[in-house]
Order: C-alpha cells, then sequence, then structure tokens
C-alpha cells in the first residue's frame, strides 16, 4: 500500500513538520517588528506664514483694548441694537445653508468613527444549511461517503489586521483632521451667514434713514411750493419759479418710492438668512441710528488663529500629510490574524457537540510583488495633495491680511470723509436758508432756492451714505478680523500654526 495515499502516514509526515511551519511564522512575525522600528510617518509641522509687522499698515488710528466685555461669540453686540440682535440670534437654528454645513460636519465626524473600527478586530457570526453534492473522484474520499448529503455549519470567525506601517492611524489622522477641517468651515459658513445679515440690516436702516430725511425735505419742499405759489397768485413770482418748485418736489417723491422699494429687497433678504418666508416676514422701520463701535485688532499673526477659514486650510494640511502615510503604508505587507471556531454537522445528531466542532488560528500575510505602478501614482498623488493644500493655505492667509488691511484703510478714509461732508452740510443749510430769505424778500428768483435745495439734499444724503458705508465697512472688518471665533473652537486639534516670518510651506512630509 502506497503510504503516501495513508491516512495515517500522511498525519505523520504533517506532524513532523509542524514546527517548521511554526518556525516561519515566528521569523515573519519577528521580521515585521523589525521593520516597524525602520519606518514611521514624518511629525507634522504647521506651516508658516508671512507675518513680518507687528501692526497692521493701517491701524494706527484704531484702539487696540476693546471698549466692551461682551461674550466674543456674540460679535454684533457692539452695536447695541435690539433688533439686530434678535436677528442673529435665529441664523443658528433657523438658517438652511448652516443647517446643510452642520450636516456635512456630521458626516465628517461619523466617517472617522467608521476608520476607529479599524484598530479592533471583526468578528462574524453566521449559520448555513446546505445540500452538497462532492465529487467522486475527491482526494481522500472514502467509499462509504454519500455522493449528495446535507449540512449545517454554525461558527464565528474574528480577524485583526496589524497596524505595524501606521495605515490605520493614518487614515484615523486624516479623518480626523478633515472632520475639523469641517467643524472650520461651519464656523466661516456661520460667520458670513451673520456678517450678511448685519450688512442688510444696516443697508435697511440706511434706507430708513434716507426715507426719513427724504419725507422732511418732501414737507420742506411742499411748504416752498406753497409759498411760490402764493407769489405767483399775487403776480410777485413767474410761472418759471412753480415749475421748478413742483419738480423739485416731484423728484424727492419718486425717490422715495424707489427708496421703498429697495427696502423691500433688503427685507426679503433678511427674511431668508433667518430661515422664513418672504412674505410671512416684515421689519418696522426704525431712526435710532447706530454709532459706528470701536474694534480690537490685536496683532496680525494673531489673526491665524482668529480666523476659521485659515485653521480650516491648515487642517486640511494635516489630513493630506496624513494621506502621504497612508500611501506609503501600501508599500509594505498586510498582516492579519486570524481566528474561527464553529460546528458543522452533515448528517448525525446534536449539532453543537465536541466530534462535530472545528477551529482555526493563524496569521496571514499579503504582499503586492506586482501592481503596474499602482502604488507609485498613488504616492504621487498624495505628495500632490499636499502640496496643494500648503499652497491654498498660503493663499487664504495673504487674502486674510489683505482683507483686513483694505477694511481698515476703507474705514479710516470713510470717517475722515464723513467729518468733512458734516461740514458741508452745515454750510449747505446756511446757504439754503439765506436763499429761501432772499426770495421771500424777492432779490432773487426761485432758481437759486432751487440749486440751494439740491445742493443740501445732496450733502445731507452723502453724510448718511458715509455714515451707513462705515457701518457696513465695521461689519465687514469683524468678518475679516474673524468675528467671535477662536482656534481652540475646534474639536480636538491642539495644534496651532506657526507664526514665524517664513514663506508659507510644508514643514514636514511623509518622503
Amino acid at each position: 500500500m502506497n503510504s503516501d495515499k495513508d491516512p495515517d502516514a500522511v498525519t505523520a509526515k504533517l506532524r513532523q513538520r509542524l514546527p517548521i511551519f511554526a518556525s516561519m511564522r515566528k521569523s515573519m512575525i519577528a521580521s515585521a517588528v523589525v521593520l516597524t522600528g525602520c519606518t514611521s510617518t514624518s511629525v507634522y509641522l504647521p506651516p508658516a506664514s508671512e507675518v513680518t509687522h507687528d501692526a497692521w499698515k493701517d491701524g494706527q488710528w484704531q484702539s487696540a483694548s476693546p471698549a466692551d466685555n461682551r461674550p466674543r461669540g456674540e460679535w454684533w453686540k457692539v452695536y447695541g441694537d435690539l433688533n439686530l440682535d434678535a436677528l442673529e440670534s435665529k441664523i443658528e437654528t433657523a438658517n438652511p445653508t448652516l443647517a446643510s454645513a452642520l450636516a456635512r460636519y456630521e458626516q465628517a465626524n461619523a466617517y472617522v468613527k467608521q476608520l476607529r473600527s479599524g484598530l479592533y478586530p471583526t468578528i462574524d457570526a453566521g449559520d448555513a444549511v446546505t445540500q452538497n453534492r462532492q465529487s467522486e473522484n475527491r482526494p481522500l474520499r472514502s467509499a462509504n461517503q454519500p455522493n449528495v448529503y446535507a449540512a449545517q455549519t454554525i461558527g464565528a470567525a474574528a480577524t485583526y489586521e496589524l497596524d505595524l506601517w501606521g495605515k490605520v492611524r493614518n487614515q484615523i489622522a486624516s479623518g480626523e483632521a478633515a472632520a475639523q477641517a469641517e467643524s472650520a468651515d461651519v464656523a466661516t459658513i456661520k460667520l458670513s451667514l451673520q456678517a450678511e445679515l448685519a450688512l442688510n440690516y444696516f443697508r435697511l436702516r440706511g434706507i430708513d434713514e434716507q426715507a426719513k430725511l427724504l419725507n422732511d425735505t418732501v414737507d420742506a419742499y411742499s411748504h416752498a411750493l406753497a409759498l411760490t405759489r402764493n407769489r405767483h397768485a399775487g403776480g410777485i413770482a413767474s410761472g418759471l419759479d412753480v415749475s421748478r418748485a413742483e419738480t423739485q418736489f416731484s423728484t424727492v417723491r419718486v425717490e422715495l418710492s424707489e427708496g421703498a422699494s429697495q427696502r423691500a429687497l433688503y427685507e426679503h433678504a433678511i427674511a431668508t438668512l433667518i430661515g422664513e418666508p418672504a412674505m410671512n416676514f416684515s421689519l418696522s422701520a426704525s431712526h435710532s441710528g447706530v454709532a459706528i463701535p470701536l474694534i480690537p485688532l490685536g496683532l496680525p499673526s494673531t489673526l491665524l488663529q482668529r480666523r476659521p477659514d485659515i485653521a480650516a486650510a491648515e487642517r486640511r494640511i494635516a489630513a493630506a500629510n496624513a494621506g502621504v502615510g497612508v500611501a506609503r503604508a501600501a508599500y509594505f505587507p498586510d498582516l492579519s490574524l486570524n481566528a474561527g471556531y464553529g460546528f458543522q454537522n452533515t448528517g448525525a445528531a446534536n449539532l453543537l457537540s465536541l466530534p462535530n466542532s472545528f477551529w482555526t488560528l493563524g496569521p496571514s500575510v499579503i504582499f503586492n510583488i506586482f501592481d503596474g505602478g499602482l502604488r507609485d501614482a498613488k504616492l504621487r498623488q498624495a505628495r500632490a495633495k499636499l502640496d496643494e493644500e500648503g499652497a491654498t493655505y498660503r493663499a487664504v492667509t495673504l487674502v486674510a491680511f489683505q482683507q483686513v488691511e483694505d477694511e481698515l484703510s476703507s474705514l479710516k478714509y470713510e470717517r475722515e470723509s464723513e467729518f468733512d461732508e458734516l461740514h458741508a452740510v452745515e454750510s449747505a443749510t446756511k446757504t439754503l436758508e439765506l436763499a429761501i430769505n432772499r426770495y421771500r424778500e424777492g432779490a432773487v428768483n426761485y432758481l437759486e432756492v432751487a440749486t440751494a435745495q439740491t445742493a443740501a439734499l445732496a450733502t445731507r444724503r452723502r453724510a448718511l451714505d458715509l455714515h451707513d458705508r462705515q457701518l457696513q465697512t465695521s461689519v465687514d472688518l469683524i468678518r475679516a478680523l474673524g468675528g467671535g471665533w477662536a482656534r481652540e473652537a475646534v474639536p480636538g486639534d491642539k495644534g496651532q500654526p506657526a507664526n514665524s516670518p517664513d514663506k508659507a510651506t510644508v514643514t514636514a512630509r511623509n518622503d
């Protein structure tokens, strides 16, 4: 009888070889441990930014310390407008755009939890009942085995991938950084919506102030028109004076209607921002006026911690850096531990009995020998992504500094212009009073009055417009400075951007 076909002989040979297999497994695991010590992911360092000055270029005129002790998050309260406060409070709960951003953040958090599951073993359990037919030429088949038989198998299996090369850890790090970027994006969107609401509100209030001025002007022009008609009826004034007075009066009434139309548009925009249908929302007119607040600037370097979009850009660099680590890990073998235990019955009774039990235990290694350059291409892609995010970060910081300087310059020159315009208003008002008095005395015709009226109205409207523009510029400045946001608001982010005056480049890479 051939010993190779004898089951007992085969079993004896397998037992002889078991020590060799065990030795091979130990050698593989030891080699993996040694290789682990020779590879590591580069420590990520946030990029530096170009900050070479200790003060803003056009910030010398502005107070450097806050003029109020209000919470930084509710930045709009520096304006002291209760109606604005009530409207801003609805952004967080009712705006659909912000709700969409929050949903994206929740998706990112859920994805991180999916990635973290890779740190734990996977355990599956199952039960199968099958009808089977085995080959009549199946190796080691005994003569009394049936061709067709039923089988029931119940068991559990566990698989655990050893993260020797940091693949799973880098995936988690990338996912966490991406989720932190989404959190900063939520803050950016919220700040943008709050600022847009404040801008629309101040534009609307500016129209209210213009409407008050135009209504007062209509009353004044109405009296002037009545005076001209009386003088014309008495033969003192010509019909040309009456026509000029009527033209002035009608023109201002037209401007009132145009302002009302523009106000309705801003009112509709505010309704959409707070999540209400435009037809259900209205905002009564107010003429209380809003003062220009003092805005604390801080140092230019602090802008890196005060802008959520800068934080989001930096977190995306961190995510891309971890992505390079994931791509590098693909060059090493995948080592996993596998275990299984269960029962299988092919016809006998008592499925859950020791003779029907089976088990398996041991490591497995998969090493890719040839992939047609796939891993090289993925690594190049990951490094290019890292370079892209580094360049994006620098672009974001440069735009941030530009925006602050732009708004500081605008606010500075608008304030100077308003000061000069108020002097012009005083002069134009005196000129109008003198022109009307001279017209009553018959010293001049109505053309001089009409000219003075036009000049006085124009200067008053420009003064109101300059004040409104300062309010809007102050909102833009607060937005450029990050509003009430702070870097500490990023959940789980312990990294801080570097403030050294070097070129904004990625300082660590997984090469």
